[in-house]
């Protein structure tokens, strides 16, 4: 006899573009465009300095939008290649962080590239996204009350 299987819990709906935070960053309100075409997620990033502290590898980066400049540091998880949205093979700093959409909060790998040619300064990769999200592709701002007039692309 087979076993009943597993009622899947609600996921949560976001629309193709969205206003995110990563709290351990100091970062709130980052514009992100959601893409399930993207497997990794990807933030605009100045790589400053990676370097050793108490034995763990870390990454020091520069982030710009909204014309102000963030500095932040993390834990740098791994180096990957990863194939850009133009087909091109490129080595990447990957930091593992909490990331919050509406209300959920959990972390997420992400790597630093330049996005300063691309209109959103973040990308959430469908990995993020998996067992947690549903993507509307035809709404904007679904779990950004009140902060849709902040990001690009405005309609």
């Amino acid at each position: 006899m087979a076993q009943p299987s597993a009622v899947p819990r609600p996921l949560t709906v976001v629309g193709w573009r969205e206003l995110v935070s990563l709290p351990d960053l100091g970062l709130a309100g980052i514009p992100a465009k959601i893409d399930t075409g993207a497997r990794t997620s990807s933030l605009h990033a100045e790589v400053l300095d990676d370097f050793r502290r108490g034995g763990e590898r870390f990454v020091r980066f520069a982030v710009d939008w909204d014309g102000e400049r963030h500095f932040c540091e993390a834990v740098h998880v791994d180096i990957r290649g990863i194939t850009s949205s133009n087909g091109e093979q490129q080595d990447r700093f990957v930091i593992k962080t909490p990331l919050t959409i509406g209300t959920t909060t959990f972390r997420a790998e992400i790597s630093l590239a330049d996005r300063s040619q691309m209109q959103f300064p973040m990308l959430i990769g469908r990995t993020a996204l998996r067992r947690r999200f549903v993507v509307d592709s035809g709404h904007s701002w679904l779990q950004s009350e009140g902060n849709a007039d902040k990001g690009p692309g405005r309609r």
